[in-house]
């Protein structure tokens, strides 16, 4: 089972399309997609880092060459 990583629920349990929206603009991720649980979120300026206790750690990760 997968998981709406802005509100938590089950992505088959209701219509995330306001979900996907804030995603897609400017938000982090709050839960995990694995698990449901609540991630560590830090937002800097060129981005953010999300960090799941058991799953690790996804960012928005920006190359800069």
């Amino acid at each position: 089972m997968t998981y709406c990583s802005w509100c938590g629920k089950p992505e088959t349990e209701a219509d995330h399309a306001y979900c996907q929206k804030r995603l897609a603009l400017i938000d982090p991720p709050r839960f995990c997609p694995q698990c449901a649980r609540r991630m560590v979120v830090q937002v800097t300026p060129t981005g953010w880092t999300a960090k799941c206790s058991r799953h690790g750690e996804s960012t928005s990760a920006q190359s800069t060459s």
